[in-house]
């Protein structure tokens, strides 16, 4: 050990390493490119879509004009920031900057924190679905899926959660306008059919089959699961559909408005219904289903059901002029940071970008003060020592 400790202090060149690893760390990189099968990859964490400025301006146009059910799921601009790690620093962020004409601009930030593996998934699909058939009056989906056990749950959620959700809103909105009974059934229906997939797939990605064959299958396929936070947000009402613990909050004139409500194991209704069919919330580490699993909500966890279910709870809004934002976010932010805390420093970043009287730009920036205010968030709950991944969206209202 002394002969190593002596080699190492005789390193001239040792504290110039240092510091050209450390830059390295920091240093913004490009996104890889996707592997070459497509959708069709198992890879565990989605590749980041690459930045394009004409693809951009493209797809913008295509969503304003084609009908939604043929417009692309994702038409928005993404980039993504290195992935090194360090004191203070940002673990692999996803920034979303970019929205097409007629949604609410918007930003988000998903990382890992100080968590080893990323299990957190986020989906933005603005203009994922009309009522009327002609685009006129779209509807904007966001949401937020905080996985546990695994990545593959949360992955299939973000790749399906909203086809589902517009399959059932085509099948059920008879009328022109979706009613906050219509959203419900649809939701409802749609969580099912989510719940449904993610027990048939197997966690190396294949759906369908739970036993593939392959070094994931089996009982690690079994013990993954995931929450689902969704808000899609109309010009006239919200909706809300929450499974587990992650939330939605409105700001709205100046007051905090949680629009869900945690699923937690010893909160008194759901304590009545696990006990009702058949299980223990039993104390390790906080309030656990049979001392395992610290929601009492989800999708997926096939070894706890039925006392772990998927029905979401579904809450619908009229909106006014007093709204401000809507926050999306995974516990990562919730567990350090209050509901009015989380609000005043968003309502702080919209105030700062009104007072510059500067309209957003046009060239792929457009939602910067959204994803400057999901920094912040992100930022803050990092120095509260947020142990969880941590994944938040940002949705200003004021411009839509």
């Amino acid at each position: 050990m002394t002969d190593v400790c002596v080699e190492m202090s005789a390193d001239a060149g040792f504290p110039e390493k240092c510091r050209e690893a450390r830059l390295l760390r920091i240093e913004p990189r490009a996104a890889p490119p996707p592997p070459p099968g497509g959708e069709g990859s198992t890879s565990p964490r989605p590749a980041a879509e690459p930045k394009s400025a004409a693809g951009d301006d493209r797809a913008a146009e295509r969503c304003a004009a084609a009908p939604p059910e043929s417009r692309p799921l994702s038409s928005a601009s993404s980039s993504s920031i290195g992935s090194g790690f360090g004191p203070g620093d940002l673990a692999s962020p996803e920034k979303l900057t970019a929205a097409p004409p007629n949604a609410p601009q918007f930003g988000f930030v998903s990382l890992s924190g100080r968590s080893r593996e990323m299990e957190d998934a986020v989906s933005l699909r603005p203009c994922f679905f009309s009522p009327d058939g002609d685009g006129s009056s779209p509807l904007h989906f966001f949401a937020v899926f905080d996985g546990h056990g695994g990545s593959h749950v949360s992955a299939l959620c973000k790749d399906r959660m909203h086809e589902l959700v517009a399959e059932e809103l085509r099948q059920a909105a008879a009328e022109r306008d979706v009613a906050g009974d219509v959203f419900a059934a649809a939701a409802r229906r749609a969580f099912r059919r989510m719940d449904d997939l993610a027990l048939s797939s197997c966690a190396c990605g294949r759906v369908g089959t739970l036993f593939c064959g392959c070094d994931q299958g089996g009982f690690s396929s079994q013990i993954v699961g995931s929450t689902a936070v969704v808000a899609v947000v109309h010009r006239h009402r919200i909706f809300v559909a929450n499974c587990g613990d992650s939330r939605a909050v409105l700001s709205r004139a100046g007051r905090a408005i949680p629009l869900s409500s945690d699923h937690k194991p010893d909160r008194a209704d759901e304590m009545a219904r696990i006990e009702a069919a058949g299980g223990r919330v039993i104390y390790v580490n906080g309030a656990r289903v049979l001392g395992i699993l610290a929601m009492s909500r989800a999708i997926g966890d096939k070894y706890l059901k039925p006392i772990v279910i998927s029905e979401p709870e579904i809450k619908a809004c009229e909106r006014t002029r007093e709204d401000e934002f809507l926050i999306i976010a995974s516990d990562g932010i919730w567990d350090v940071l209050s509901n009015d805390l989380a609000c005043d420093i968003v309502r702080r970043c919209l105030r700062d970008e009104g007072r510059r009287r500067r309209p957003p730009p046009d060239d792929g920036g457009g939602g910067s003060y959204c994803s400057t205010a999901a920094t912040l968030l992100t930022r803050l709950a990092l120095g509260r020592k947020s142990s969880d991944n941590i994944s938040v969206i940002v949705v200003d209202l004021t411009r839509s």
